[in-house]
């Protein structure tokens, strides 16, 4: 039964700067970089963008499509399209619940940083040991966690047209802007070392761009590939509810594989941007050992240090990259609430007002155990895929290398021979429009890539170590 209160996006741009804002997060600007540097630059870039237009398109439209067509959340979509489902909406629907603390508590990082920056303070984050001190004190990052969460459930309360795709219209444009400015900044920097070695942001932009195949093996290129599917695939906010949420919202006469192709176009230019302000800048002043940071080290412990080196402009440049951070951070943190809001929603039937006051306590709780992770419950312990973590990065396994791959997998497997491929295509050609790779999207979803959903969990899970 549909939600009698749901509203729509206003209009096709609205959707795909929301979808996009939801695609542009953290892992776009912390480990895009790092994965380009590390698996030969231009090769990781054309890879990434060959999977981006077929295993992406693939993912990216099955689920907005879903949506558009049940006109529910993740929660419940699986369950009308096919009588027996339900437990694959319900896993959809848990994947935003684990992920949504400790992306706030990532979030007030973040707000921490740019706070740093903004007060002219910036030359203190670079001290060895900042970091380390700060998400391990008690108090203040349960304060900036209050902080980015509010300002999150604020936009989600307001509601998809009025809260999501207005603060979408504003935001997005900035960020870009951000991001196209530093970037070209970053490729005029110069600088010489003690050693008396001279490097510029135009060398570090030529290790980014220029295919390094020195020595590359069968198992190399397998490694490559594997990297570059990861990162699209926890890139485009798939398999965590958010897309069939937001197609949900997508008015009927919306051209869907127009604006699918549109949200990838955006994120991958993003992506590549990240690469062009992060790479040139770190290895200026910082050499290729500086390259091999990803994750929070890369944003909060080598950058600082980066803006410092730059001297009196370091503290502008890292107040706007912060600035740009928290809006990539915001808009992929409302959509993860809403996938959660909008499950509650249509599953319990209640107001967008206690749907929203639930999730918040919800989110709060758990954030608050994710910083506690960090002093009074600290632990180590080794996941399965080789990686030491405390409890924000046991959520964080949990979440995006067991369950996520699960419901693409499963999704793909419900399109692709339960209701066959039909489905999909019969709602994105409603209108009369052209599903252009219409008999590619039909081997990919029945075949290709459920298969390399596949190999990408048995990696995750440590069974494949030959990649």
């Amino acid at each position: 039964m549909e939600h009698p209160k749901r509203n729509s996006f206003t209009g096709s741009i609205g959707f795909v700067l929301a979808a996009a804002g939801s695609a542009v997060g953290l892992g776009n600007i912390w480990r895009f970089p790092y994965l380009a540097a590390k698996d030969g630059g231009g090769l990781f870039l054309v890879m990434y963008i060959l999977l981006a237009l077929t295993f992406g398109f693939t993912l990216l439209i099955t689920e907005v499509a879903i949506g558009r067509k049940t006109k529910q959340s993740p929660l419940t979509a699986y369950d009308k399209i096919k009588k027996g489902w339900k437990p694959l909406g319900v896993i959809a629907c848990i994947v935003p619940i684990i992920i949504m603390p400790y992306y706030c508590v990532i979030g007030g990082w973040v707000v921490k940083y740019f706070l740093v920056f903004l007060t002219g303070e910036g030359v203190q984050a670079a001290e060895d040991g900042y970091f380390t001190g700060y998400i391990t004190s008690t108090w203040e990052p349960i304060v900036l966690l209050i902080v980015f969460l509010g300002i999150t459930a604020f936009v989600v309360f307001k509601g998809v047209d009025k809260g999501i795709e207005s603060t979408s219209r504003i935001i997005m444009p900035l960020l870009l802007l951000l991001i196209l400015g530093i970037s070209i900044f970053s490729l005029t920097l110069k600088n010489t070392d003690a050693q008396g070695v001279t490097r510029t942001g135009l060398d570090g932009l030529k290790i980014y761009l220029i295919p390094n195949l020195e020595g590359l093996t069968a198992k190399g290129f397998f490694t490559v590939l594997m990297d570059a599917m990861g990162q699209l695939f926890y890139s485009l906010s798939v398999a965590m509810g958010i897309m069939i949420a937001y197609g949900s919202y997508v008015k009927d006469d919306a051209n869907l594989a127009k604006s699918i192709n549109q949200i990838e176009i955006f994120d991958t230019v993003v992506a590549f941007l990240a690469g062009v302000m992060i790479i040139p800048a770190v290895y200026t002043f910082m050499g290729t050992d500086g390259l091999q940071a990803s994750g929070p080290s890369l944003m909060f412990v080598s950058l600082p240090k980066v803006f410092a080196a730059m001297g009196p402009v370091g503290n502008l440049i890292g107040c706007l990259f912060f600035a740009m951070v928290l809006f990539a951070a915001m808009t992929s943190s409302v959509s993860i609430m809403e996938a959660i809001v909008a499950s509650f929603m249509d599953q319990f039937h209640m107001s967008r007002v206690k749907a929203a006051a639930i999730e918040t306590v919800i989110a709060l709780i758990g954030g608050l155990i994710v910083c506690f992770g960090y002093n009074i419950w600290y632990f180590d312990l080794t996941l399965p895929n080789g990686t030491v973590g405390q409890i924000l990065d046991v959520m964080d396994y949990i979440s995006n290398n067991a369950l996520m791959p699960v419901v693409a997998i499963g999704t793909c497997i419900l399109i692709g021979w339960i209701v066959k491929p039909k489905f999909i295509i019969d709602e994105v050609q409603k209108n009369g429009e052209k599903f252009g790779r219409r008999g590619l999207y039909v081997i990919l979803v029945r075949f290709i890539v459920p298969i390399l959903l596949f190999v990408l969990l048995l990696k995750s899970f440590g069974i494949v170590t030959f990649i």
